[in-house]
């Protein structure tokens, strides 16, 4: 399997965008991934933007963003207005939302939702992220919950067994809005890690995954 490295200079600029609809998507997703290019890379700025997060759910956001974002040279947090269950029918208003992200945010690396997601407000999300960033680095995360909806994910970041546990970690600490909720729990986010470790042969046995749908392979020296 032929790795796709990063720009080798660690010190270089690297602005990355990540998108979530709702606190807590962007962690569970790609926690992982940012925390370990965090602390290999001195140089990432990060525009964080979660969709919907009202009431203790945006202290949450931000608690979260906080601690993800601890090692980035610069971070600014974005948390949206709209009703969480209801994006398809907010699309308009949410389209404006990010147009006007388009117009202050020019990203080398976007994380964002698996666009065959089963939850309407992901799906939305990531089809606007195609939508408005048509020529960029998009990675799809994915989010287990009830709906069964994992897909098979082509590109996969290992990730060492101490970011991995952080990232559960921190999970489980943050989000106690949603303890009640029965996917709430470390062994759900291990175990899928476990699986995309196993599927990439990762030598601490952990891993994310994401869907990379359009990749431009350069070949120039």
């Amino acid at each position: 399997m032929l790795p796709l490295i990063l720009p080798p200079d660690r010190d270089a600029p690297l602005h990355v965008l990540c998108l979530g609809a709702h606190a807590d998507d962007i962690e569970i997703g790609c926690g992982g991934t940012l925390l370990h290019l965090l602390s290999t890379r001195t140089n990432v700025r990060v525009t964080w933007v979660v969709f919907s997060a009202a009431g203790p759910r945006e202290q949450e956001a931000q608690a979260g963003a906080a601690h993800f974002l601890e090692k980035a040279a610069s971070r600014r947090v974005v948390i949206g207005p709209f009703r969480d269950g209801y994006f398809p029918w907010q699309g308009a208003e949410i389209k404006d939302f990010v147009e006007a992200l388009k117009a202050e945010v020019e990203p080398d690396l976007i994380f964002t939702h698996y666009r065959e997601d089963r939850h309407q407000d992901h799906r939305t999300v990531s089809d606007l992220t195609w939508n408005t960033w048509r020529r960029h680095m998009i990675l799809e995360y994915e989010i287990p919950k009830y709906d069964g909806d994992l897909g098979t994910p082509n590109c996969f970041v290992p990730l060492p067994r101490a970011v991995s546990s952080r990232k559960v970690g921190l999970i489980c600490e943050v989000f106690r809005s949603e303890a009640h909720k029965a996917w709430l729990t470390e062994d759900t986010f291990e175990a899928l890690m476990r699986l995309r470790g196993v599927e990439c042969a990762a030598v601490e046995k952990r891993a994310e995954a994401f869907h990379c749908r359009k990749l431009v392979l350069g070949t120039a020296a």
